[in-house]
Formats: C-alpha cells, sequence, structure tokens
C-alpha cells in the first residue's frame, strides 16, 4: 500500500477567509491559489491549484481534508478499503468536483468530526508557484503539500480510520507526561516518504478546535529562519521557537495563526523508505528548542 495516496489539500472554515491574508502570504510564504467559490479564498505551496481552501463560517476550524490518489487504480483501491472498513461514501456532486478542481471525488466523515475526500485528478495552477518570501519554495513532491495533525477524543477509531481505512502506516508514537498526571499521547501515519502527513493526538475532552497544526516544509534551511523572523516581526503568539523533533528530525517553529489554529514551518525532515521499520515510542517532543517564546 506504499504512495498509493499523499495529502492534497485541507479545508477550514474561518468568520472571514481575507483575515488570513496577511498570514499566509507575507508570514509563511504562500501564493494565492485560484478562486474556489464566491466567498472561498485559496492558497498554493506549489503548482499545484490550491492547497488551503479558506471557507466563511464560524467554526474557525477544519472543515475538510482531501488525499489524492496516484493513479485511478489507486483512487478505486482506496475507495474500496474505506467502504470495507465500514465508513460510508458518497460520491462528489459536479459542482463539488468543480470546487475542488479534481477529476473524481468521494467522500466520507471521520471519526474526528472532519469530513475527508478522497480525490483524483487535482489541477495544476496556470502558472508556476513563486514566492518572494519563500525563494527555495516548499518540499511537496511526491509527498503531499505538508502534514496536518488533529485533537480527538475518538482517538481510537481514528487510528483505525487512518490505518484500516485510509491505508497509512503508522510510522512512530509519542508517549510522555506534561505534567504530574497530565500525559501527551501522539500517533503518526505516513502514506509516503514523508514522516507523516496524519497524525492525532489523543484529547481528554472536546476542545474549541480539532485542528491542531497544519505543516509547511521548505526546500532550504535558511527560509525557516526567515520565516520565523516575519512571524517574530508580526507580533503573532510563537508557542514553539525553533527546535529540532526528536522522532522525524524536523527543524522547525510554530506561529498561531489570527484563527487560532497553529501552523508549522519546518525544512529537513527524515525520509520515510517503503521498509520502514522504527515504528516506535518517543518520550520527548522535541531534541532541543521549541520553547515557547510569546503566547496569545
Amino acid at each position: 500500500m506504499y504512495r498509493k495516496i499523499e495529502l492534497a489539500y485541507l479545508g477550514i472554515q474561518v468568520p472571514e477567509p481575507a483575515a488570513l491574508d496577511a498570514f499566509f502570504g507575507d508570514v509563511i510564504g504562500l501564493t494565492p491559489g485560484a478562486p474556489a467559490g464566491a466567498a472561498t479564498s485559496t492558497w498554493r505551496d506549489d503548482d499545484k491549484v490550491h492547497r488551503i481552501l479558506l471557507e466563511p463560517g464560524a467554526a474557525n476550524d477544519a472543515s475538510f481534508l482531501g488525499f489524492e490518489a496516484v493513479d485511478a487504480d489507486a483512487f478505486d483501491a482506496t475507495a474500496a478499503r474505506i467502504a470495507a472498513a465500514g465508513f460510508a461514501l458518497t460520491d462528489g456532486t459536479a459542482e463539488e468536483c468543480a470546487a475542488r478542481a479534481v477529476e473524481r471525488l468521494v467522500a466520507t466523515d471521520t471519526p474526528w468530526g472532519v469530513r475527508c475526500e478522497l480525490v483524483l485528478g487535482l489541477a495544476d495552477a496556470t502558472d508556476p508557484f513563486d514566492s518572494a518570501t519563500m525563494p527555495s519554495g516548499f518540499h511537496t513532491k511526491g509527498v503531499g503539500f505538508g502534514h496536518v495533525v488533529f485533537a480527538t477524543t475518538d482517538f481510537d477509531e481514528s487510528h483505525r480510520f487512518a490505518t484500516e481505512a485510509l491505508g497509512l502506516q503508522q510510522s512512530d508514537w509519542l508517549e510522555m507526561e506534561l505534567a504530574p498526571g497530565i500525559g501527551l499521547e501522539v500517533r503518526f501515519y505516513h502514506c509516503n516518504e514523508r514522516h507523516h502527513s496524519l497524525a492525532f493526538a489523543r484529547a481528554p475532552f472536546e476542545l474549541p478546535q480539532t485542528l491542531h497544526h497544519v505543516m509547511f516544509e521548505t526546500n532550504d534551511r535558511d527560509d525557516v529562519g526567515a520565516a520565523f523572523d516575519r512571524a517574530w516581526a508580526s507580533g503573532l503568539p510563537i508557542p514553539n521557537g525553533l527546535g529540532r523533533h526528536d522522532n522525524d528530525g524536523m527543524f522547525s517553529f510554530y506561529v498561531e495563526s489570527p484563527a487560532g489554529f497553529q501552523v508549522e514551518v519546518g525544512h529537513g525532515a527524515r525520509v520515510v523508505p517503503a521498509d520502514w521499520d522504527d515504528n516506535r515510542r518517543y518520550d520527548q517532543i522535541s531534541a532541543w528548542g521549541h520553547q515557547p517564546l510569546r503566547q496569545t
């Protein structure tokens, strides 16, 4: 099941999509994507037509998540796998396919409450990706646009959805004590050479936001530092300064968006081969750094 799908896009519902223009454009270094509806704004981190879709609404949270099949056979096999795992699929309408700029689409509800879409043929943009603030571009070829991490109270069923329905493989997991009596458990899943395209954190109760963060990986280490300088100058909260994660080796930082969810900008994560055999427990988030610098 190695490299049958990859992370295609993330939909986020926010009250005013335009309020995140400066954040995604000036701070993170994305470029505007093609229109996807009258009130929906989109953002790109590569040559695809869109990767982030911001639709108006009160949720301030992820509303849908898209995985793209690498070909028609992979699409059919993954759709059959989702159905066999007990998750009902609905076919996307012509209007939905047009809005997502894809050839085919099926969708299902997930245990963590975010609609998951399986698509085929995500369109290319009309012009190459070119960001003045991210000159090296982002690492997406063959690995999808980045990764997303959700917090969920339905942790075990979400794990089953990732592995049994989508066919992702667990890369490793984190279990640690944050404070006496307060633990953290996170499981990480891959579908290609990216260490994780999807991860779940076990939530002890329902949180205001399911989406914890979305990650964009740069092609050059210095672009992470430049993005950090822009984040610092923006005055936005920085929950985690520069550091390196223990499990995937990513050099990164986290900045809180105006909508409350976080964005990780990183570089240099380890590559996961098809014969991955390092699925093990980690007991710390970071080898060094990632200290809180500026809170809400």
